[in-house]
């Protein structure tokens, strides 16, 4: 029919056909007046997401209109992180044993959540089925699409309903209108039947006849005539290839597509040639009744009939029960029991230990892994009544029982099975029982008899930045101090010495020269918070060093093996042999151990005589091994990822999630620490085995912060030190221009090299008791140091220090010196310069106390008896 419309361009109108498969962009006559399968499939996701289902059985019959509707659901449960794990196609035709047959296939499984979509003369004869068999009991869950619920309440099926307790469908929404009251009082005087009610494909056919009308006044189409229509008369034939093309056809589909109303099964509005999607009603059947728990809407989605309540209902489900399926069972119908694979192990039996004293009898297997599945099942809200069964790992790896879960082999598979990424493709693992990461295990060396042990706490670069500080404060300090503070001066290598003994006296506050200038104890207050954190730190990690890390591992880093050539150990069937390979070693310096036993053997060798330098393996297996052996092996950083220890499942299983939540509950609470300590406990004079770190030592990042704080403010204290000073002998730069610059820095460094007499620390030693009277007087012996500045300014750095003896005579007074000679010496000074200023002269140098007077060619022997000063030579 659809290839005749396309053909004759003719629309074809459908009220019933709701198959996806009609759909086509290459059948643009045809029309559907009803709902696309396509609709309801996000309404079965929302109720299946709604109870958090997690796997459904899709049942549908083997044609077009339950194969068309298939993909999709599979697409919208996808969405909700649902599953489809079991198709049943079940033919139009199928006799009632082979409906049976198929339904106890069904029975066997897990998955108790069932989807039918299919006619209603089938889908009666199923649910009948079902409940002849116990499908229909407490704990399964049957959900119908509208194909089959639109026809429940009709006439010819209204006696299966009491078959139908507890089932959940889909229904197109009537809405309520005087039209449709009308129309079934109609229907029932031409029927004669009073309880006969026309269902939703009755009112949908009388809106696509009602919409047709409308197209055609609309169109304005007086006749349908076909352009051959003629000739295939003539031909006298009824070969529907003869048939013409319409030539109102085009024009009738416009109109067609346009119509817009009310209908007595709803709005009439088409949407790409398909009726527009409405809202469902979620039905349950309860005996003969039907109630309403909610509805779905293409906007809104699932929306409760009860505002309370986050889920639909409340719904009386199979079997009367009002308690939510959880949509799964394990199969307890003798012909299939839930087995569990263990491996049969060689090594490292703490784990998993498969004892069978007799053949007959079940596998009893025993360990950690073993006793961490019971204790999460013990805590499921349901019992799973399981069997173990053994399986032996060929080459030792895990790989082939995994792969046999996924076969269907077995049920779930226990033990130290490794979460990997390349198994998770085929099966499902629960959440992890055990610590993750691969770590390298070597052996521990005594580290008491170390000559050099108290240089450990810190690196190289840490002694020798701290060395350098100390040496570049004690220069600072000296810098700062030398002008000022008597202890700072005298003879060099005493003041090297002091400046030294200041600096390093500052580690433990022994230091006794007193810091005179500002700037210096704003430096030495710095430097001395530095020194306190870095002592403490010392000595903190020191004593981490002597109390905890007296056993030294005797290698550190996976670099260092593999530089070396190192043999080192893996557990045999592991895939930590893939992961050495990649990091870089050599396949023939890499063996493998099968037990705890084994491999200390192989460390306590050495490989020098056939045994291995380290081992990896992950973190569990390594706390076995420093279990059993106490204080003879660290385990040893860095760590390298892994996923733990899991239990496997088929995929989509609905007991991963299960078990996974009950592992979390035995991980919180103290059960998880009391089945380790069984089966791993340690020895009374075993400490707990500390991951030790490759590298402890304290360096400069450590504290590269509080050296430079110490190091800018050191910095700005002697920039402000040397502003001050050249500002204060800035006269040497600038009032005499012929001296050349080499000639005025030696100045400057010989001034800084004397005493800064304005300093406070040298005022209190001055005389300030001194006459002088109008009488003459002859400079008498006493040594003092100076050098007149003449009043010509291009003569002033020609001077240079000298010594001048002052002799009494008659007009001169005795300046009295009760001091000591440095006393002695200012008071000279003192007097000298009252001389330069009545002679309108400037004296300055350095005293000496000698009692010599040194000669210089620019002080002439007038101007030195007009002051009275006698000129030695």
């Amino acid at each position: 029919m659809i290839r005749l419309a396309n053909k004759s361009q003719v629309p074809v109108i459908t009220f019933s056909a709701t198959s996806p498969l009609l759909t086509s962009t290459k059948t643009p006559y045809f029309v559907r007046a009803t709902l696309n399968d396509l609709s309801q499939v996000r309404a079965i996701a929302a109720i299946v997401k709604s109870f958090e289902w997690r796997s459904v059985v899709a049942i549908y019959v083997d044609n077009e209109f339950g194969e068309g509707i298939m993909p999709y659901l599979a697409d919208a449960l996808q969405d909700v992180h649902t599953c489809i794990t079991i198709r049943s196609v079940i033919s139009l035709e199928a006799s009632n044993d082979q409906i049976t047959n198929q339904l106890y296939k069904l029975m066997t499984m897990q998955t108790r959540v069932f989807v039918a979509h299919m006619p209603p003369n089938l889908g009666f004869r199923v649910i009948q089925k079902a409940r002849d068999i116990g499908m229909m009991g407490e704990g399964y869950v049957w959900i119908f699409t509208d194909g089959m619920t639109n026809w429940i309440s009709s006439t010819e099926h209204g006696s299966s309903l009491e078959n139908m307790q507890g089932v959940l469908g889909l229904r197109s929404r009537i809405p309520n209108s005087k039209e449709l009251g009308n129309f079934s009082l109609r229907w029932e005087t031409i029927f004669g039947q009073a309880n006969a009610k026309p269902n939703v494909f009755a009112l949908r056919a009388y809106d696509s006849i009602t919409a047709l009308a409308m197209a055609v006044e609309k169109a304005d189409t007086k006749n349908l005539r076909y352009d051959k229509l003629i000739s295939a008369f003539l031909n006298n034939t009824t070969d529907l290839g003869t048939l013409g093309v319409s030539r109102y056809g085009p024009s009738l589909l416009k109109a067609l597509s346009d119509v817009d109303f009310n209908g007595l099964a709803g709005k009439f509005k088409l949407v790409n040639m398909e009726l527009e999607s409405s809202t469902f009603d979620i039905i349950n059947f309860i005996g003969k009744e039907e109630r309403i728990i909610g509805s779905w809407t293409p906007t809104n989605g699932l929306v409760n009939e009860n505002p309370t309540s986050e889920r639909l209902g409340p719904v009386i489900w199979p079997g009367k029960s009002t308690v939510i399926p959880r949509g799964w069972e394990i199969p307890t119908d003798g012909k299939k029991t839930f087995k569990v694979g263990v491996p049969l192990k060689r090594g490292f039996l703490g784990f998993v230990d498969v004892k069978q004293a007799d053949p007959r009898k079940a596998t009893i297997p025993t360990g950690y892994s073993i006793e961490v599945f019971e204790a999460a099942l013990k805590r499921l809200p349901y019992s799973v009544i399981h069997r173990y069964v053994t399986f032996d790992t060929p080459n030792h790896s895990y790989d082939t029982l995994v792969e046999q879960v996924h076969n269907g082999m077995f049920d779930a598979a226990v033990g130290d099975i490794t979460i990997r990424e390349n198994r998770f493709l085929s099966v499902d693992f629960t959440l992890p029982y055990t610590e993750s990461g691969v770590f390298m295990l070597v052996p521990m060396k005594d580290n008491e008899n170390n000559t050099w042990f108290f240089l450990q706490p810190w690196s190289l670069d840490l002694w020798v930045t701290t060395a350098c500080f100390f040496i570049f404060i004690g220069f600072i300090v000296w810098i700062l101090e030398h002008r000022v503070n008597t202890d700072f001066r005298g003879p060099p290598h005493h003041q090297i010495g002091t400046s030294f003994w200041f600096s390093f006296s500052t580690i433990n506050f022994a230091h006794r020269e007193k810091v005179v200038s500002n700037l210096a104890r704003f430096v030495v207050i710095v430097w001395c918070f530095v020194v306190l954190v870095l002592t403490q730190s010392y000595t903190a990690n020191l004593t981490s060093f002597l109390t905890v890390q007296r056993l030294k591992p005797e290698v550190t880093t996976v670099n260092e093996l593999i530089k070396n050539e190192e043999i080192v150990g893996y557990q045999n069937g592991s895939f930590v042999l893939k992961f050495l390979i990649k990091k870089g070693f050599q396949v023939s310096k890499l063996k493998a151990y099968n037990s705890a036993e084994e491999c200390h053997t192989l460390l306590i060798t050495g490989t020098s005589k056939g045994g291995i330098a380290a081992a990896f393996d992950e973190v569990a297996y390594l706390k076995v091994i420093i279990s059993q052996y106490c204080n003879k092996y660290a385990i040893v950083e860095p760590s390298f990822k892994s996923s733990g220890f899991g239990f496997v499942f088929p995929k989509n299983s609905p007991l991963t999630d299960d078990v996974s939540r009950a592992i979390l509950e035995v991980i919180e609470n103290d059960e998880m620490q009391q089945i380790e300590n069984k089966w791993f406990s340690k020895k009374s004079n075993c400490s707990d085995p500390t991951l030790i770190p490759s590298h402890n030592r304290l360096s400069v990042s450590s504290f590269w912060g509080l050296f430079l704080i110490v190091g800018v403010t050191s910095l700005l204290a002697l920039l402000v030190f040397v502003a001050f000073f050249f500002y204060e002998h800035r006269h040497t730069f600038y009032e005499d221009s012929e001296i050349s610059f080499w000639r005025k820095l030696t100045i400057l460094v010989r001034s800084f090299d004397e005493k800064d007499i304005k300093s406070h620390m040298f005022k209190d030693s001055a005389v300030h008791n001194v006459s002088l009277p109008s009488t003459q007087c002859t400079p008498r012996s006493s040594t003092v140091q100076n050098i007149p500045w003449p009043q010509n300014p291009s003569e002033n750095m020609e001077f240079e220090l000298r010594r001048v003896s002052l002799v009494p005579s008659e007009g001169f007074f005795t300046p009295q010196l009760e001091q000591d000679e440095d006393e002695e010496a200012n008071t000279l000074r003192e007097i000298l310069e009252e001389l330069g200023k009545a002679k309108r002269m400037k004296w300055y140098g350095r005293i000496e106390s000698r009692g010599r007077v040194l000669s210089h060619e620019a002080l002439t022997g007038r101007e030195a008896s007009s002051l009275g000063v006698e000129i030695e030579p």
